[in-house]
């Protein structure tokens, strides 16, 4: 374990282990970090069961230390699990609930919520995971409610993430709980990643945009992310895909999973969430170039897609700097 003096963070390591889930609780929580002190996170792994264990990439895994470990741990993550279907040992089920009676955190990636929700903790409460397996979660635990929207949730000291991904922005939200919103930054830019994102965000869409050899869709949303501060009206944007309205709108849903308005809407309150971590312009200015017209149109739609304000999401995830007048 590293020299330091933080909570013990403790990964599980079990047969088919979920490589990315696993490396990224160790880049977190175990890379050395001595500009943090001290008091930062000592990091170790521990099996579930007995090894060598296959990890997914086609490798094993020899862990240090034996499932006893967890009964020292202050926050348990589970990164991932072997399938939604599989089975979660009652050991290991006995030792989260008693780590968690003694004030542990428990946390979970992906498909790590089976594990979490099989221990009975989050029955009343409400999880999320990625949503290819809501559902399953769902039929498997009906006492627990399914949140297939956000990226992280949390019920008491237990947290749940989405998507492998997600599970960086759970990592760096239990940072900044308890070392600050400096400390989740460092760590952040350290992953050479922006800022974390807040858990009431919504995860990706299930269907990427396809490129589309024999229409102007795809010409036309790059053209529209390099000026969203323009008037796109929809009989523009029809036009300049040479269809008529009706085509239009049917191919552009077809092509990126939402309407044109609501797709553009997304569009510009991502580009609103740069700005505001640059900090170099006012929210006005922001507003009028992302397109939003007015500072309260933006508030509308930004809290409705990011679940926060637009002054809170650039309280918690930018350094203060002086405004800038945009276009200087």
């Amino acid at each position: 374990m590293p020299n330091t003096s933080g909570p013990l963070v403790v990964a599980l390591l079990y047969d088919g282990l979920c490589t990315f889930e696993f490396g990224i609780v160790a880049e977190v929580f175990g890379l050395a970090r001595p500009e943090m002190g001290e008091g930062w996170y000592r990091f170790a792994s521990c099996a579930v069961e007995d090894g060598p264990l296959r990890a997914h990439g086609g490798f094993l895994v020899t862990p240090e230390y034996g499932i006893d470990l967890l009964d020292q741990a202050d926050i348990i993550v589970v990164p991932g699990w072997k399938g939604e279907n599989k089975p979660v040992p009652v050991d290991l089920v006995d030792r989260l609930r008693q780590a968690h009676d003694r004030g542990a955190r428990l946390a979970s990636i992906c498909s790590g919520a089976f594990v979490l929700a099989a221990t009975g903790l989050l029955d009343g409460g409400t999880a999320t995971t990625h949503w290819r397996y809501a559902k399953a979660l769902r039929t498997r635990f009906p006492a627990v409610a399914v949140d297939d929207a956000s990226l992280y949730r949390s019920h008491g000291r237990i947290l749940t993430s989405a998507g492998s991904a997600a599970g960086i922005d759970l990592l760096i939200e239990i940072v900044r709980q308890d070392f600050g919103m400096e400390a989740a930054n460092s760590v952040a830019r350290r992953l050479v990643m922006p800022a974390h994102r807040t858990g009431g965000q919504a995860q990706f869409l299930e269907r990427p945009v396809p490129a589309r050899h024999q229409s102007e869709i795809a010409p036309l949303l790059d053209r529209m992310r390099a000026d969203l501060g323009a008037s796109w009206m929809l009989t523009r944007m029809a036009s300049e895909c040479h269809m008529s309205l009706r085509t239009f709108v049917r191919r552009f849903t077809e092509a990126t999973g939402s309407p044109p308005g609501e797709w553009l809407i997304a569009e510009r309150v991502e580009q609103a969430k740069r700005l505001l971590v640059e900090r170099r312009h006012s929210i006005d200015e922001i507003a009028a170039a992302v397109g939003m017209g007015s500072a309260d149109t933006l508030r509308h739609h930004f809290r409705r897609r990011a679940g926060v304000s637009p002054q809170s999401y650039r309280d918690q995830f930018s350094a203060p700097q002086p405004a800038k007048v945009l276009g200087q």
